[in-house]
């Protein structure tokens, strides 16, 4: 119990200290999520409106695609990306793997099916409302994907937020292109699974502290939007 309360003292210290790699490590994994989030969302909600507005042929395998892989396994994103980017991989002159560009492009596959998935719930029935007062204004596609979008942003600000909150707290992908390199592609997810392994609590309950309270806020600020939505 002392070693569990020593510990603990000691995470606070870290978190409080202004430990230049503890921080480090903090950054980078906002940095990598964030850009992840953003990516997905830039993606997923064009192709949400696209879905919410167009019929075409594969549409309806395209929205049974998007909520299938709402509960895509991590390492195997991991490891398709470790495919894609190794030397030998199509998209292994890009460097990216064991970098932080690696880590983005996996996270952002895993958020992907979230943000078209979930941002088709939104803009689907607003489709449903407007849909006769755009084509009598003769609206095309890009306008109304707009006007979708515009109607229905603070639910899909709650849709970034999900993805951001996906990529987050993600470990499985990003450990297998990344390889927790000190300084370079450590996030405190990969941080804390193998710091506990080797017995460094401290470091790995300053971690888990800071990356809960992101989870708070992040749930705090989807409830918010959610209200005033």
């Amino acid at each position: 119990m002392q070693d569990m309360a020593a510990a603990f003292s000691l995470a606070l210290g870290l978190i409080g200290g202004g430990d230049r790699e503890f921080w480090g490590i903090v950054a980078l994994s906002l940095r990598v999520s964030g850009s992840a989030a953003l990516a997905a969302f830039l993606l997923g909600v064009p192709l949400a409106a696209l879905l919410a507005i167009a019929r075409f042929r594969g549409r309806g395998g395209l929205l049974l695609l998007a909520n299938a892989l709402l509960g895509l396994p991590p390492v195997v994103v991991g490891l398709a990306c470790y495919l894609l980017l190794s030397r030998s991989g199509p998209l292994g002159a890009l460097g990216w793997l064991f970098q932080p560009q690696g880590m983005v492009l996996a996270q952002a596959l895993l958020a992907l099916p979230i943000v078209t998935a979930l941002a088709h719930r939104v803009l689907a029935p607003l489709w449903e409302e407007v849909r006769d007062p755009l084509r009598i204004d003769g609206a095309g596609r890009l306008r109304c994907g707009y006007e979708l979008a515009r109607m229905g942003r603070s639910a899909l600000a709650t849709v970034f937020l999900a993805a951001f909150g996906r990529a987050i707290a993600e470990v499985g992908a990003i450990l297998i292109v990344g390889g927790n390199i000190r300084g370079e592609t450590r996030t405190m997810t990969t941080a804390i699974a193998l710091e506990t392994q080797k017995g460094d609590l401290p470091l790995a309950l300053a971690l888990g502290l800071v990356l809960l309270l992101l989870c708070l806020a992040v749930s705090a600020l989807t409830l918010l939007l959610d209200r005033r939505g």
